[in-house]
Formats: structure tokens, C-alpha cells, sequence
């Protein structure tokens, strides 16, 4: 009867979100009301546990999104990024430009938001397309890959952050691994599988229009503030204000394994807490690119307020759905059914997130539901939840399809059709995704020798 149920609330999930058209923070809430009453839970407790998990969830992402939607701001208001990418382009040359577009995009995907990624992009890719006549599909790969990978994986961003409060696991811990197998998706599914695109789409003569591309290119321009006159902040200026809260956040975590107990111990723990160490990379950050801002950093901080609102609401109702799956006993019994079948852990913590993501279109709703469900059987597997981690954020990226924002944003912004959106960026997806799997089950066969994995 649980599965039933189960089954029955992702049906009515799908229909709110793709044929009703709600918001998903709303279906998410009327889907976790409605499982809970299914599940005959008493009606006090449905309301407290969507509101406990709803809150626990945002208590432990919340400051950390927030401030990380900040730290991308200023790298990009800044010019900063802008800097990165041409930096990253001009050291590579035009002959290996698919490494510099996958890495650039890797980079930059960290700290700012995928649409805005290709935003910035997409004007410089299509003069790169137009001069190397590398194909665009190609681009739109490595660089949606590419950033999709750290949306997915690599903190300060919302999903891998719901992932690792709902699995109870150090955050440091967690981002250091995570950020390696987020390398190896975007080289496998962003310069590999993007370079077989290229060799293709070459070999059958396949060209793009760029007539419009002067007029995009302007109005990009103006856009992003370019002909203000005001100097653009270094690439190496603009990696710093990445590499503080980073680098916080690795000596808090992997201190313990190495230093004494003591006072110099506590203080390292402290500053590499998440919320203190996004904390001091803000204010960094906002020290350091002031003289570069066509705006005053209160407006810079309370736009990217605004702009991390429904995302920690999505975020946080997610949790909540998650919490009623876990308190009805539904999240064991999946877990429990599947075991019935010896799917190896990592491989259904994939699974079910991969069928949550291509169901629905939202990684962070993927991520959040199947970290819930899967948390409890994580911890008695025998493989580290880090890696479980890593799988269920590796199935949250790949197989987008039409129900996903992002696919359309794709389409748009690099002027491609529908099935060449679905070669590189459906698929890319899924090979990087598969990647980081085959990945994760390889480190989980040194598990007991790679620090911190148990």
C-alpha cells in the first residue's frame, strides 16, 4: 500500500508542476499535505513534520545559498568572470577552445546560476563558432555540462547543500570529493562527448545561422555594463574571492585528521564552519570588487537576495515532501523493496534520483526528494554516504527534458534546434552523470584508505 501511495504522489507531483503549471514550491507542498493524509498520519503530525523539515532544511542551506548567490555577484558585476572565461580562452587558443569553454563554464558555474551562465556565453561562443566553425552543439555541451556538474555537486549552491544536510554528512568533506567527480563529468559528458558532437555535426556539413549575432552581441553588451569604462576586476582577483569560503571550508573539515585538540583546533573549526567562512568570503568579496562595481554592494547583496528567494522555497518544501516520505515509512520501504532486488546502493541512489529528475525537470527537487528517501539506508549500507551523496547528485543531471526550464534556456540562448538541445544537452547530461556513477564506484573500492569516506 506504501509504494501505492508512493507512486501516487509523484503521479499528482508531475501533474501540478507540468499540466496544471504550479509553481513547484506549491506542488511540492500540496503533495506532502496529501501523502501524509494518505498515509493516514494523524493530521497534527502531517502539519509538524512539513514544518519542522521545511524549517531544518532551510536552517541548513539557507545562510550558506544566500551568501553564495552573493559571492557570484560580485565576481560578475566585477567582470571578474568575464575576465576567467577570456583568460582561460586566450591561454588555449582557438584550436582546444572546447577545454577552455567546458573549463570556464566549470569555473563560473560554481558561484552563479546556470541561465546566467549561458547568458554571459552564449554572444562569445557564437563568435567562436562563426571563426573556428567548431559546431554549437558542441559548445552548448561543454558549457552546460560544465555547469550543470557544479550546480549539481559543488557547493555553495542549493541541491548538493539539501543533499548533504539531509544525509547528515561534513560539508567539507563531501565538496572536496564532489568537486573531483564534478571535473570528471564535465570532461567526459563536456569536452569528450562534446568533441565526438563536433566531429559529427563536420563530418555532415551541419552549419548555424548568425545573422542576428551583431545585434545579440550589442545588446549583451550593454547588458552586462561593458560600456561603462570602469576597469574589470583580474581573473586572479575574482578566483580569490572563490578560493576564500573554499579553502575555509577544506581546513575546517580535514583539520581534525591532522591537528591536536585544542584552542588553535577550535578556531580552525570554527572558520571552516559553512555559514562563518561563506560568511568572511562575502566580505572579501565585497572589499575586493568594490572599485570594479557600476553599483553599490547594497544593491548588488539585495538583488541576489531576491534572485535566491524561490530557490530556498523549492528548496525548503523539497525537505518537506522528504521529511513526510521518511515519517510516513514510506522512505523505508522503498529502500527496502529495492533491496529485495541486490541493486547495489550507489547504483539505486542514481536510479532514483535519474527517474525523479527526467520525471519532473528540477535537479534541486530530484536531489532533495531521493537524499530524503534514501538517507536511512545510506547510513547502514556499508558504503560511505559521501558517495552515496555523490551518486544520487550525479543522477540529478542528466536525461533534461522539455519539462526542464534549463532545456529551453539552452535552445534560446544558443540559437539551436530542439534535437540538437536533446544531443548536447539531454544526453551530454546523462554521459556525465554516468561518468561521476562509474566514478563514485571506483573511489567507493578504496573507501577504507581515502580519508574521510568512513
Amino acid at each position: 500500500m506504501l509504494m501505492v501511495i508512493f507512486l501516487i504522489s509523484i503521479a499528482v507531483l508531475l501533474f501540478c508542476i507540468i499540466k496544471l503549471k504550479l509553481n513547484a514550491f506549491v506542488a511540492l507542498l500540496v503533495t506532502a499535505y496529501g501523502t501524509g493524509i494518505a498515509c493516514m498520519m494523524p493530521l497534527a503530525d502531517v502539519s509538524d513534520v512539513v514544518t519542522n523539515k521545511f524549517g531544518s532544511t532551510l536552517g541548513g542551506i539557507g545562510i550558506v545559498t544566500g551568501l553564495g548567490v552573493m559571492l557570484g555577484m560580485f565576481m560578475y558585476e566585477s567582470g571578474g568572470i568575464d575576465n576567467i572565461a577570456n583568460g582561460i580562452l586566450k591561454a588555449l587558443g582557438d584550436e582546444k577552445s572546447q577545454f577552455a569553454v567546458a573549463v570556464s563554464g566549470f569555473i563560473t558555474g560554481i558561484p552563479v546560476f546556470g541561465d546566467v551562465v549561458y547568458i554571459m556565453f552564449a554572444p562569445m561562443l557564437r563568435v567562436l563558432s562563426k571563426r573556428t566553425g567548431y559546431s554549437m552543439t558542441g559548445y552548448a555541451c561543454a558549457i552546460s555540462v560544465a555547469t550543470t556538474c557544479t550546480f549539481a555537486l559543488v557547493l555553495p549552491t542549493a541541491p548538493p547543500l539539501a543533499v548533504a544536510e539531509n544525509m547528515g554528512i561534513n560539508v567539507g568533506i563531501f565538496f572536496f570529493y564532489a568537486l573531483i567527480s564534478a571535473f570528471v563529468g564535465m570532461f567526459v559528458g563536456g569536452i569528450l562527448y562534446g568533441g565526438f558532437l563536433n566531429r559529427q555535426d563536420r563530418k555532415a556539413g551541419k552549419t548555424w545561422d548568425f545573422s542576428d549575432m551583431d545585434a545579440e552581441i550589442e545588446a549583451a553588451t550593454k547588458e552586462t555594463g561593458k560600456e561603462s569604462g570602469k576597469p574589470k576586476m583580474s581573473a586572479g582577483l575574482a578566483l580569490s574571492i572563490l578560493l576564500v569560503p573554499i579553502l575555509l571550508i577544506l581546513f575546517g573539515s580535514f583539520g581534525p585528521m591532522f591537528l591536536p585538540e585544542g584552542g588553535f583546533l577550535d578556531i580552525i573549526k570554527f572558520l571552516g564552519s559553512k555559514n562563518v567562512a561563506m560568511t568572511i568570503g562575502v566580505l572579501y568579496g565585497a572589499v575586493v570588487a568594490r572599485p570594479y562595481l557600476q553599483r553599490s554592494i547594497t544593491d548588488i547583496m539585495s538583488d541576489g537576495a531576491d534572485k535566491v528567494g524561490l530557490i530556498l522555497l523549492i528548496t525548503g518544501a523539497g525537505g518537506a515532501y522528504g521529511g513526510i516520505l521518511q515519517a510516513s515509512g514510506i522512505a523505508d520501504f522503498i529502500t527496502g523493496f529495492f533491496g529485495n532486488f541486490n541493486i547495489p546502493i550507489l547504483v539505486l541512489c542514481f536510479v532514483i534520483s535519474q527517474v525523479l529528475r527526467c520525471a519532473q525537470g528540477s535537479t534541486t527537487v530530484a536531489l532533495t526528494t531521493t537524499s530524503a528517501i534514501m538517507a536511512s539506508a545510506a547510513a547502514t549500507s556499508g558504503v560511505s554516504p559521501i558517495l552515496c551523496a555523490i551518486a544520487i547528485c550525479a543522477g540529478g543531471i542528466g536525461l533534461s527534458l522539455p519539462n526542464d526550464s534549463g532545456f529551453w534556456a539552452i535552445s534560446r540562448f544558443f540559437h539551436i534546434d530542439v534535437t540538437d538541445t536533446i544531443r548536447g544537452w539531454t544526453l551530454g547530461g546523462f554521459v556525465a552523470g554516468v561518468s561521476i556513477l562509474i566514478f563514485a564506484c571506483i573511489l567507493s573500492l578504496f573507501q577504507g584508505v581515502l580519508p574521510g569516506l568512513m
